[in-house]
């Protein structure tokens, strides 16, 4: 799955780092989880490789939380501008398509949330702007016959993406790295990068 590879791309690479430790798993939290497919599927992959991934699934909506709690080792039920987690307590960050949704000042808070609870990795998968894909969504929605409110939504959702320049300017200003953003097939950017502060002592995993 392309909105995984950094996570896994980044746990290949040989490195002194705290997370090789065997005592204890990598955890994982997926920031707007919903039924917790990514957490579900990183888990497989990570454990036909040996490796024990604990998950996090967390979601704002209390029914999309109970329904990822059979999909991840624990579900929390939070706010994504105010992550209830210590900072660096987490080892890998997880945030897909989530980050459309808000307004610039908070997306920024949401980017500065995710960076600030990671210790290892933040990844980021939204859409790409493009009015060839808004227009080919709504050429296709009516060929299907979507709902109205549906097609509606999927094109806006679309016109709120972003540039690659724009994503990666929000993450440099909201924590002062400079991602690593590549296109990914179905007009998708995935924006990652290790935070700054990464080289500090972690803190126990926080999971309460």
């Amino acid at each position: 799955m392309r909105t995984l590879r950094p996570l896994f791309d980044d746990l290949a690479r040989p490195t002194g780092s705290p997370i090789t430790n065997h005592h204890r798993p990598i955890t994982l939290l997926d920031v707007g989880t919903g039924l917790a497919d990514l957490p579900w599927r990183a888990r497989e992959i990570a454990r036909r490789r040996g490796l024990r991934l604990y998950t996090i699934g967390l979601d704002g909506a209390p029914v999309l939380a109970r329904a990822a709690s059979r999909r991840v080792n624990a579900a929390l039920c939070a706010d994504a501008l105010t992550l209830p987690l210590r900072d660096r307590s987490v080892d890998f960050v997880l945030c897909s398509q989530l980050l459309h949704h808000f307004e610039d000042a908070r997306a920024m808070r949401l980017i500065s949330e995710l960076d600030r609870v990671a210790r290892r990795r933040v990844i980021i998968s939204d859409l790409r702007r493009s009015w060839l894909a808004a227009g080919g969504f709504w050429l296709a929605s009516i060929a299907f016959r979507f709902h109205p409110i549906t097609r509606h939504d999927g094109t806006i959702s679309v016109l709120r993406g972003f540039t690659e320049g724009e994503l990666g300017g929000m993450v440099v200003t909201a924590t002062g790295v400079q991602p690593a953003i590549r296109r990914r097939l179905g007009y998708r950017l995935i924006a990652s990068w290790t935070p700054a502060e990464a080289g500090r002592q972690p803190q126990p995993n926080e999971h309460d």
